[in-house]
């Protein structure tokens, strides 16, 4: 099985120094990488920005904006049988990049956004028949309600429901899983590592 996992934030440049991201630590993704080799499986891990060391056996291909994250996901996800998308990749970036360091001025500033494009929504949207795609949503409120929309409209086929403050940036995690047949697996708190072998568990049996 050929296994793609997305993992860790991206960063969305405002000028040469400045830039915007979030709290992910890429903790979950890796995990997941590294449960689904531990299975026999053959990984791709695209990844964000993280300080953290790829597992060993992974193809490992870094990007740091959303455009390059959905240009390598995309390009992979076709060949794979599984795809995990960890990442917390950003959903907005500053519609200009200033080519020079803006300099601090005595009133306030205001920076336009843009939307990046929405990359689960293109994999759900171009899964080949027999494809897992499997999602995450971080919230801080209506966790279970938001994550099984999202479900449905992106057409995943599992999501990884957690709350923002059980697991960006921590090494263990509190995850339900919702499936598309109205499967609801709730694992216990566990260190990131466990919580992807029984993720996986869950998922492919």
């Amino acid at each position: 099985m050929r296994v793609l996992v997305s993992a860790g934030p991206t960063r969305e440049y405002i000028d040469p120094v400045r830039f915007i991201t979030n709290r992910s630590s890429g903790k979950m993704g890796y995990a997941v990488a590294q449960a689904a080799l531990e299975r026999g499986c053959e990984v791709v891990l695209v990844t964000g920005p993280v300080a953290i060391t790829p597992p060993a056996g992974a193809r490992v291909i870094r990007v740091e904006s959303a455009a390059q994250m959905a240009e390598a996901v995309k390009r992979e996800a076709a060949e794979c049988d599984m795809v995990v998308m960890a990442a917390a990749v950003a959903d907005y970036r500053p519609a200009r990049i200033a080519a020079h360091k803006l300099k601090k001025q005595s009133g306030g500033m205001t920076l336009e956004l843009e939307r990046t494009e929405d990359i689960l929504a293109a994999l759900g949207a171009a899964k080949k028949p027999g494809q897992v795609l499997v999602g995450f949503a971080a919230e801080t409120d209506d966790l279970l309600e938001n994550a099984a929309a999202k479900l449905r409209r992106k057409n995943l086929d599992w999501i990884a429901a957690n709350k923002v403050c059980d697991g960006f940036g921590a090494d263990t995690d509190l995850v339900t899983l919702l499936g598309r047949n109205g499967e609801v697996v709730e694992l216990p708190l566990a260190p990131k590592p466990e919580v992807a072998k029984r993720m996986l568990d869950v998922i492919l049996g």
